[in-house]
């Protein structure tokens, strides 16, 4: 078998595990004589995998029994037209942290809704080098919510705190570092993620709300981006995506034989802190993030040199290091190291990085 570290921010690899258990179920799951791809999902086999996948998701993240978990579609980005839909009739109004460009698309999609949001907080003029600090002080005290995107897919940055909302309730995006280490849900009235970085194939989105938000719904939105509904009908008002939230269950499973969401996070740490000490150790590669905003899940680093960072992307893929070129709005080059991404995997392009700058120097 001849697989190689990949490093793409989205879709991402998947625990071996994982893959190596649906595939030996990929004909036959169980003893129902059928894949889970052709199982209808109101058949009792596919009802006890959902509801399995729910607890154990509710286990890993020790979610509270107030908060409904919710298995959608549409990816993270149908979210940023749900969240206003369903929160907004609360006042009227709502908050945004813009730190970079999924969190700058959501305000843009709920100002093109014509919603009275404002941007409290923005990291823009910076180029998204950090992530904002934020105080109860700057959130409009009538606002419905506060919207930030807790980790920075793009530019490599993550919070390294939640913000402290007072009775506003927090939503945030976190698409790219769900499920990568402990998180007190209790703080957030909403927390949503695609589920393709560390979680499960692109098709599922996650959706976790207190119960309290589900009754502020638009009279006229479209049934299908209604919290309520789906929370009502169990995830499968319609036919769920019910393949990825099969692989979800498999992935939960794998990371509670593995010691839970703790040893997850001291499993990432060590290989964020071991490509983070190498890039601070050297002056070929920089990286442009302040150490305080530092994301564990997405490493970016350039050369200096757009020519450079080009090659360094397609002589990485030769060497199987795969998906390193940065996103095409920043350039560089990024390594997104989920979950699933082993040791060994940073250990390898450490030394991918230190053959390069050995045999490319600088002008």
């Amino acid at each position: 078998m001849n697989r190689v570290y990949n490093f793409s921010a989205g879709p991402s690899m998947l625990p071996l595990p994982v893959l190596e258990q649906a595939a030996n179920e990929m004909v036959c799951y169980g003893t129902s004589g059928m894949s889970v791809m052709e199982m209808s999902h109101r058949s009792p086999d596919y009802e006890a995998i959902i509801k399995e996948a729910e607890a154990l998701l509710r286990k890993l993240m020790n979610i509270p029994d107030n908060y409904k978990v919710l298995f959608l579609q549409g990816g993270a980005s149908t979210q940023f037209s749900a969240v206003p839909m369903n929160l907004i009739k609360r006042t009227g109004k709502a908050d945004y942290a813009v730190s970079g460009q999924f969190s700058g698309k959501a305000f843009k999609e709920a100002q093109k809704m014509g919603y009275d949001v404002k941007c409290i907080a923005t990291t823009k003029d910076d180029n998204f080098d950090h992530v904002p600090t934020i105080t109860r002080d700057m959130i409009r005290p009538d606002a419905a919510y506060l919207h930030i995107c807790f980790n920075n897919t793009i530019y490599g940055t993550k919070y390294g705190y939640i913000p402290d909302t007072g009775d506003i309730p927090l939503v945030a995006d976190l698409s790219s570092c769900i499920i990568s280490e402990p998180i007190d849900v209790s703080k957030f009235g909403v927390i949503y993620a695609g589920a393709q970085k560390n979680m499960a194939p692109a098709g599922m989105t996650l959706v976790i709300v207190r119960e309290d938000l589900l009754d502020y719904a638009e009279e006229t939105m479209p049934t299908m981006l209604e919290w309520k509904t789906m929370a009502e009908n169990d995830s499968m008002y319609n036919t769920p995506p019910c393949y990825p939230i099969y692989i979800a269950k498999l992935v939960y499973e794998w990371i509670l034989s593995l010691g839970g969401l703790e040893k997850m996070k001291e499993m990432n740490v060590a290989k964020a802190n071991l490509l983070y000490n190498y890039l601070d150790s050297q002056d070929y590669y920089f990286a442009p993030v302040k150490k305080d905003s530092r994301s564990l899940m997405n490493v970016t680093f350039v050369t200096g040199d757009a020519d450079l960072d080009k090659k360094f992307a397609s002589e990485a893929a030769k060497a199987g290091l795969k998906n390193l070129k940065g996103h095409r709005s920043v350039g560089g080059m990024r390594a997104s190291i989920y979950n699933a991404m082993p040791y060994a995997g940073v250990e390898a392009l450490i030394a991918f990085m230190k053959d390069f700058a050995a045999n490319n120097p600088k002008a």
